[in-house]
Parts: C-alpha cells; structure tokens; sequence
C-alpha cells in the first residue's frame, strides 16, 4: 500500500483553507455522501502530503504543476490500482475546477493531465456446459412465468442480445419460421441475427401460454411480458438470470452481458468466422468483438488445424528424414 506522509499539514500550508471550503460545498450544495466526501479528502491530502515531505516545506496552491503530478501519479502507480490513481487524479480535477470558478486559481492544472489507462475487466461468461444447464434444468416448470424465462436465455443466449435489445423485442421481430430476429440496437441501427432450433422451440412454448400473463383487454406487443401483463424491464431480468443461475447451482454467475459473451465465444470455439460474429453482435468495430471473445491458445490452436490449408500436422515422418 502507498504510504502517505502522517505529518499534519502546517499552519502556513496554503491548500488546507481551499480544501476545506471545497468539502463544505461538496456537502450543502451537492449533498456529498460521507464516503465521497472522505474519499476527496484523503485523495487531495495525499498529493499536498507527498509534496510537503518531498520539497521539505509548506505546499502552496501553485505547487500543482504538470511536472509534480507527473512525479505524483508515478509515485502513486508503484503500489495502487490503475483505477486508485485515476480516482486520485479525478479528485484533483474536481478541486481545481471549484477553485478556478472562484478565482483563486488560473487554470486547472489537473485537467491537462491524462488519466492512466483503465484495464477494462471483461464479462464471466459460461462454459458450453454451464449454459446448457442454465437454458436446460432438469426440473423445469411449466408455469407461464418460467416458460417465459427460459425462451429469454434461449433467445439472449441462441441470438447474443443485449439485455436492452432483448426487453425491447416485439411480437413482430422474431420469424419462427424462419428462425430469424430482427433487432433493434445501439444507435437504433437494426439488425438481423439467426437464432437456433432450441430457442425457437422455447419461444413457441412461452408463446402458448404468453396470454396468462397479460391483463384482460390489454393489448400488449412485447414479445416477453412480465407479471403484470407490461413489458418486460432490464432489471427483471437480471434479477430473474441471478435466480435462475442460483437454482441451477452455476458455480461461475454472469449478467445478461456475460451470456452475450458466451454466445460470441462459443460460437468462435466452434469455428465461427470473427467477421460473421461481429455482425451477429451488431459491433461497429472488430476490435470490440475481439474483447468478446475468451479463447484458450489450445482452442485456437485447434481451429487453425482444422482450417487453414497450410497447418496440418504431419502424421509420419517426412519424406528425407529418419523414422
């Protein structure tokens, strides 16, 4: 852990009046929880503290210079998280930006600052098996409720949808005839992506009891209705694959998103091209679906075997070698 200077600050430390008027502010005018509140705190002091201790003298307001959270941030990233240094760096920002609307500084020198790059964590997402017991329990109802659940993770699992995309089906988008959905995404750029056997199986199913979900005389679109007959929100159903995940006994849970990375990687698993599953996602870049994509070396390995006409592996030895 980084160890910030126990020394108080001194009387002639220029910062300490600033700081306080600041946390005063963050409290009555934008009611501040304690917890942000110290959290300001401690990440301000521990910039003054380290400079009073390195210059050896009092810190003044003007001492923040480019140069000092430079020597700062990398003092700093020697024993914290990216995120701890980016939440330090914010904090100053935010000082900075109080006192220049107030005059009592000329610019923030915080804000010319570039953040440390975040490490962006990806989604858990199930193996083959995990997801078959997931969409498949053993002990299935036949209630409208659980019929409905288990078309939603057929459908978000077999399509790769986003829980929004999901919630936001429609009776209309989806063709079980020809097992296609038609969806509406990010930037209300529509798209159409194939879903299996199985899903379509589930939806048919739910279909058939889908009228003992809905209010007597109300004329509902939605494809997945909740309980009260209206559509369905993002926040059912993420309470209800938390549920569903419990009962199955899943040892490894994911959000809605993490069965959205399932889908792209199982489907890279078993061959699928990169660019046919960007489509299927619905991504604008390439890059993006990469991310989506949690694939071992062996497993890629094996892919390359299989496909590329230049990597079979000799099964004997080659002509003009030894045995």
């Amino acid at each position: 852990m980084e160890q910030v200077p126990s020394n108080s600050p001194t009387p002639a430390s220029a910062w300490v009046d600033p700081l306080r008027r600041f946390l005063d502010y963050l409290r009555v005018e934008r009611n501040a929880s304690k917890h942000t509140l110290s959290g300001y705190e401690r990440d301000i002091r521990s910039f003054f503290g380290w400079f009073e201790e390195s210059a050896k003298r009092p810190a003044g307001l003007d001492d923040v210079t480019i140069a000092s959270m430079r020597r700062f941030l990398a003092f700093r990233q020697g024993d914290l998280e990216r995120s701890s240094v980016a939440r330090g760096l914010s904090a100053m920002r935010s000082f900075y930006r109080f006192l220049l609307k107030r005059g009592e500084v000329k610019e923030s020198t915080p804000a010319l600052i570039q953040s440390p790059k975040q490490k962006k964590p990806l989604a858990s997402f199930l193996t083959a098996e995990e997801a078959r017991e997931l969409v498949e329990p053993e002990a299935a109802e036949e209630s409208p409720e659980s019929l409905r659940d288990l078309a939603m993770w057929e459908v978000m699992y077999g399509a790769g949808l986003r829980v929004s995309e999901l919630v936001g089906l429609s009776l209309g988008d989806l063709s079980l005839q020809e097992g296609w959905v038609r969806v509406l995404g990010k930037g209300r750029k529509e798209r159409e992506v194939p879903v299996g056997s199985k899903a379509v199986e589930a939806v048919r199913r739910y279909l058939a009891v889908r009228h003992l979900l809905l209010r007597e005389g109300l004329l509902e679109r939605a494809l997945f209705v909740n309980s009260r007959g209206g559509r369905m929100g993002d926040r059912s159903v993420r309470r209800l694959l938390d549920a569903a995940q419990a009962r199955a006994g899943t040892v490894r849970r994911v959000s809605p998103h993490g069965l959205r990375h399932s889908f792209a990687t199982h489907l890279l698993e078993g061959g699928a091209d990169l660019r046919a599953i960007q489509e299927m996602l619905g991504h604008a870049s390439l890059r993006t679906t990469e991310r989506y994509t949690h694939v071992t070396v062996d497993r890629l390995m094996q892919v390359y075997d299989r496909a590329h006409p230049r990597a079979r592996r000799p099964s004997g030895p080659r002509k003009g070698t030894e045995e």
